[in-house]
């Protein structure tokens, strides 16, 4: 279906009477489970991208809204109409307890520093450093994460030590790389667009002091998808991983964090090639579309299942409403 067939349907499903009686809000008292609504991305057609609706649920909160869903597209396609259980979605720092390693390159202490490679403020266990930024009116160069990953969900403090590695691979105080400088907070109230933060390097002037390649090259800028692409990214614990953009504009993605559940609106959802793109450890990745080496989204979170082969699903912020949140600029 065109797309805006499907956001009609995807607005119909969350404001429509049948949900606003049975599906209350993410987080209200006695209910359960994920109930996310957004656009499926169903390939290239003769005529252009296709779409379809996309429903993404578990528990019985999501059980309620995936039965709407199919009362509401009783008459559409089977193809359009996308509905997956994934169980529980959480923010992707490292587990407190060992578990998968990611290649080891990628959790050493690494100098200049380069995308991928373990990142965490020093109360957090580990992430991975996505990429690098510059902030208009401000010198220096700024490494790019998670909030929950440079500023332990806001519970960390401006001007906090930020490790390379994170602390769960070893890092300590002689291995500060710099300082937060930034974050967007993350609002339990729900209609979060990114979990996003970065961090003033120290000991480095500009992008002559690291090293920007990533396992395509440099990329050459950022981009919005809007149909099906394949993606790749390279994170601290599942290393270089390939997938593709299944859904878009996918709201109302209920994200368990140390401290709660945080909801985000207007996601990009990643299914992996063949495995599992991400794990535990990989928020932050910057995930980039190969063939164009543009960037187009900041990972974040992950479901247990949904995905093909019995993996979870990835969700990422748009990078344009990360660079936006951040005041910042991509470094290509």
């Amino acid at each position: 279906m065109h797309i805006d067939n499907a956001r009609e349907l995807k607005a119909r499903l969350r404001a429509g009477a049948v949900q606003a009686a049975a599906v209350p809000p993410a987080g209200a008292a006695g209910t359960t489970g994920v109930a996310s609504v957004g656009i499926s991305v169903l390939g290239r057609g003769g005529d252009g991208p296709r779409y379809g609706l996309a429903v993404r649920y578990s528990g019985s909160r999501g059980e309620a809204l995936a039965g709407q869903a199919r009362e509401l597209t009783a008459g559409a396609a089977e193809t359009e109409v996308d509905i997956r259980e994934i169980g529980l979605v959480q923010a992707l720092t490292a587990p407190v307890e060992p578990g998968t390693w990611s290649p080891e390159a990628l959790q050493r202490k690494v100098r200049p520093l380069h995308p991928g490679l373990s990142i965490a403020q020093r109360d957090v266990t580990a992430g991975t450093l996505g990429g690098f930024v510059t902030v208009e009116g401000s010198d220096g160069l700024y490494a790019l994460s998670n909030n929950h990953v440079l500023a332990n969900s806001d519970l960390a403090a401006l001007d906090d030590p930020v490790l390379q590695p994170g602390p769960h691979d070893g890092g300590r105080a002689g291995d500060q790389v710099g300082r937060l400088a930034r974050a967007v907070h993350l609002d339990a109230g729900g209609g979060n667009a990114v979990d996003a933060a970065i961090a003033l390097l120290e000991g480095v002037q500009d992008a002559s002091g690291v090293d920007l390649t990533y396992p395509v090259g440099r990329l050459t800028g950022w981009t919005e998808p809007d149909d099906e692409v394949d993606v790749e990214k390279v994170g601290r614990t599942t290393g270089w991983t390939k997938g593709r953009i299944s859904a878009i504009e996918l709201d109302d993605v209920a994200v368990q964090y140390p401290v709660g559940v945080v909801s985000f609106d207007g996601q990009i959802e990643v299914t992996g090639a063949g495995g599992a793109f991400s794990a535990g450890g990989d928020s932050g990745s910057l995930v980039y579309r190969p063939d164009t080496r543009q960037a187009v989204g900041l990972l974040f979170a992950g479901s247990e299942r949904g995905g093909e082969n019995g993996t979870g699903l990835t969700f990422c912020n748009p990078i344009g409403l990360v660079l936006s949140a951040l005041g910042a600029t991509l470094v290509v």
